[in-house]
């Protein structure tokens, strides 16, 4: 069999650096403050692991402008191969997770020898309907990966859903309410279920989960991962050791002093994400407990921070980067793919969510 080409998450594991920091160093942006000894540390990881790197012969921007006047141009052009691909994404400032996922479309089309545009619509339908009438109309587009900041349902604007006859169409961490699209999501269930598996074989029996706000499907299927653990160890489900929070580290910090001062508290605390696992290790700073010795703790994402906290975190790997590449790759694969054929043929590919295991997890009772 084929030996798997490592990814920017191998390198990032590897490196012990987030996978933005990793992107930054591969891609060469001159302008992200990063020390010389991350930049080679990463560099060097990356040749050891075979990590083979965009192609860059000539320049090569990062996205294409949509051209103002693009029929026009489609009228002096005709026949021209297509190599555009429009990125429409409701929000890319407010979350590293996005950005992230732009590196990967963005290396996965430059390989194809196609470009990316990214179009940030703040969830305003107008601009969106506008952004995409344009990118229907450049006589370039190859197709649109329709992108969003957290996992939810949508529903297509009209002017892209009376298209997708002649218009490829993927879905980005989303999906669409009639299954009829590509789609590309995060195992979230897996990665709850794997992140509860390694605290119950470090002997753990009594987990505390600490989740984001209950009605997002990311806490949905986090927590469904979490007890799907617990069953499978035949260890009961306690309704007492979850608290529901906000992915901030303040309610982290507040359901920690909760947790604690249950009759019998946990031993160890899964965190639906890495901020909300900040707070919980100042909550159990300030109360006296020692991480992992006392009580270990696991969070989620691989944010930066979660390898400068102290002890660095055990976490999971949010694949940001691989999604992307996934939704471009699978783009590609509907764009060669007959209309007729296309119509209802759904493909849903959740993406492994890896864990990175540092110091915070404890074996119980070392």
């Amino acid at each position: 069999m084929p030996t798997r080409r490592p990814t920017m998450t191998d390198v990032a594991k590897a490196a012990g650096v987030s996978q933005s920091t990793v992107s930054m160093v591969l891609n060469n942006m001159t302008g992200a403050r990063l020390s010389a000894e991350t930049r080679s540390k990463v560099l060097s990881v990356a040749m050891e692991l075979g990590y083979r790197l965009p192609r860059r012969e000539g320049p090569a921007p990062a996205a294409a402008p949509v051209p103002a006047s693009a029929s026009a141009t489609a009228q002096t052009t005709p026949g021209a191969r297509r190599h555009l691909i429009g990125y429409v994404v409701d929000e890319i400032s407010t979350s590293p997770h996005p950005v992230v996922s732009v590196d990967g479309a963005r290396d996965a089309a430059w390989e194809h020898d196609c470009l990316v545009t990214v179009v940030v619509t703040r969830g305003n339908p107008g601009q969106e309907a506008a952004a995409i009438a344009a990118l229907l109309e450049h006589p370039g587009l190859l197709g649109i990966v329709y992108s969003t900041i957290f996992t939810r349902e949508v529903s297509l604007p009209d002017v892209l859903s009376a298209r997708l006859d002649t218009v490829p169409v993927v879905l980005l961490n989303c999906h669409d309410e009639r299954h009829k699209l590509p789609t590309i999501v995060p195992g979230e269930v897996g990665g709850g279920h794997a992140a509860t598996e390694h605290l119950i074989a470090m002997g753990h029996t009594r987990i505390g989960f600490i989740n984001g706000e209950p009605w997002m499907e990311a806490a949905k299927d986090r927590i469904k991962g979490y007890r799907r653990a617990l069953a499978t160890a035949d260890l009961p489900f306690d309704p007492a050791l979850v608290r529901d929070g906000d992915w901030m580290s303040g309610t982290g910090f507040e359901a920690t002093r909760s947790l604690m001062a249950e009759p019998r508290p946990p031993t160890a605390l899964f965190c639906a994400n890495d901020l909300m696992a900040l707070g919980a290790m100042e909550a159990l700073a300030q109360l006296g407990l020692k991480v992992p010795e006392d009580i270990s703790v696991m969070g989620y994402d691989d944010q930066e921070i979660s390898r400068h906290t102290h002890p660095p975190l055990t976490t999971m790997v949010l694949p940001n980067y691989e999604m992307g590449r996934a939704a471009v790759e699978a783009l590609l694969v509907a764009a060669d793919t007959p209309a007729p054929q296309r119509a209802g043929r759904r493909h849903l590919i959740k993406i492994d969510c890896p864990l990175v295991a540092r110091q915070s997890v404890q074996r119980r009772g070392e």
